[in-house]
């Protein structure tokens, strides 16, 4: 017995010697808890020298992680695993972690640079006052199209994509609020309709486009319209963004039936740990010169309305990613649906991807 008490006492030893070596380690390495900060964006939505500035100014060390959906981003929050100190969902995400109570308040007293953000990106339907987000980067939802391969479409309509002449030479956004909107807008309903005789026209709608459709794709339709496998695609504008500094040839135009006008935000989710950090890091952002930067690097517009006066007159001067009121007033944001419509939403989208084999 005495040696087996030997024995645990021991294994206690070690093993506390071990938890204090890596205490140390993490704490030599700028991951002890005052010290540290974990964000959760989107992938390649942030220029890097931006975080190791961030880390030099504040001396707070920022562990950087990425998701490639808003599903994705809320699962994981949900489940508690880690404790994400800033996150990046878009409005409709940001609803439903409101509804379900994961995230923070902000406290705008530690927030002096939302001066500079554009008073109409403030405030908005998704989170009065910007009680817990603030916006991160905008944008819209549209075509991307080589004008050489589509002549005598018109792309100032959804409908344009109909036409006969783009036969298997159309991608699509693999993104079920985007597809089935984008239908939904070409017949003159909202992207946020729930009336069930209009969601079958659209997928009806959609069914009849099929043999135009080339493939429904991810990340990998910038480099397929870049390289015109594709006359035309539906994307977000900052994919396009890319997409034309790739292949200059290309344009991209947002159709006079409206579109859906998104927002991706920060916000402090509920388990953050972090919490002075995070506003640190929020405000951080929001600096003009920091905020103008982000944007030249990512593609996609800013709603700094000061960053926006520091970027080159060709980026902020262009109508396609900055449109004027009357283009942006046609626009909606997507609606929080609920998890039953939302489903719904996903088995139409699911009925016409499988109409394509």
């Amino acid at each position: 017995m005495k040696s087996l008490v030997r024995v645990f006492l021991a294994i206690f030893i070690i093993s506390f010697g071990l938890m204090g070596v890596a205490a140390w380690l993490n704490s030599s390495q700028g991951y002890s808890g005052g010290n540290t900060l974990t964000v959760y964006n989107w992938g390649d939505y942030i220029d890097p020298e931006l975080l190791e500035r961030f880390q030099k100014e504040t001396g707070i060390t920022v562990i950087y992680q990425t998701f490639d959906s808003n599903e994705a981003m809320l699962t994981k929050i949900e489940q508690g695993g880690t404790s994400f100190d800033v996150a990046v969902p878009s409005e409709y995400a940001l609803a439903k972690m409101k509804q379900e109570h994961l995230l923070l308040p902000l406290d705008h007293s530690k927030l002096p640079n939302l001066k500079h953000v554009d008073s109409h990106f403030l405030n908005l339907s998704f989170d009065p006052n910007n009680q817990y987000s603030v916006p991160y980067f905008w944008g819209t939802v549209g075509i991307v199209f080589n004008p050489e391969l589509t002549k005598g479409i018109d792309f100032h309509s959804w409908n344009g994509l109909w036409n006969p002449k783009l036969r298997n030479n159309l991608l699509l956004v693999d993104g079920a609020r985007e597809v089935v909107g984008m239908s939904l807008n070409s017949l003159h309903y909202s992207l946020n309709d729930t009336n069930e005789a209009h969601l079958q026209q659209a997928l009806t709608k959609l069914e009849i486009l099929a043999p135009n459709v080339k493939a429904v794709v991810g990340d990998e339709i910038k480099m397929l319209l870049a390289n015109e496998e594709a006359a035309a695609g539906v994307v977000w504008s900052g994919d396009a963004s890319e997409i034309m500094d790739e292949n200059e040839k290309l344009d991209y135009i947002v159709p006079d039936e409206g579109s859906n006008l998104w927002f991706d935000n920060m916000v402090i989710p509920k388990t953050a740990t972090h919490v002075d950090a995070a506003h640190k890091f929020i405000n951080f952002m929001m600096q003009p010169d920091v905020a103008a930067q982000n944007a030249e690097f990512v593609g996609y517009s800013t709603p700094n309305e000061d960053g926006k006066k520091l970027l080159p007159e060709d980026i902020s001067g262009d109508e396609r990613f900055y449109p004027p009121s009357e283009i942006t007033d046609k626009l909606e944001v997507y609606n929080n649906l609920g998890k039953r419509m939302l489903a719904h939403y996903n088995e139409l989208f699911l009925q016409f991807k499988m109409h394509l084999k």
